[in-house]
């Protein structure tokens, strides 16, 4: 009995450290000829970009101009919550979202396509294999807030 608890307890440990070395580890993301970085395979993610239909998200039109678009954009991160804007250009956002409890950390990123006059969008989760649907719901919370601006 003591070295199932003693293996139990090793497992558990091992878990949990893999879960926060994978939450602490920033992907390198960003734009490459005109697309964001793909999405993996777990159900955890969700983009404007992907054949998956499953994790497909519809991309966000543009405002009135680009200024406009990114001011929008920041304004319904802000609304949402629980993100900092870790880089920002004049049309492009990388945000990351902390969850509460768990304090996990999701990957977003906001690419405005001036030649499509869309929006694409990017969101994972650092850790971890499912995300119950988080990161499709935090967009759809934020396609609403953007809206409104």
């Amino acid at each position: 009995m003591t070295t199932a608890l003693l293996i139990l307890a090793l497992l558990v440990t091992g878990n949990v450290g893999r879960i926060y070395y994978q939450n602490a580890q920033e992907p390198e993301l960003g734009v490459e000829q005109g697309r964001l970085q793909p999405i993996d395979k777990k159900p955890n993610n969700v983009s404007t970009q992907t054949d998956d239909a499953a994790k497909k998200v519809e991309p966000l039109a543009a405002k009135e101009s680009p200024a406009a678009t990114l001011s929008a954009l920041k304004k319904a991160i802000d609304l949402y919550g629980g993100g900092e804007i870790k880089r920002a250009t004049d049309d492009y956002l990388y945000v990351v979202f902390t969850t509460g409890k768990m304090r996990f950390h999701d990957d977003a990123e906001f690419w405005l396509d001036n030649s499509t006059q869309q929006v694409h969008f990017r969101s994972a989760s650092r850790a971890g294999y499912s995300d119950m649907g988080l990161n499709r719901r935090r967009f759809e919370r934020i396609t609403e807030l953007y809206a409104a601006q």
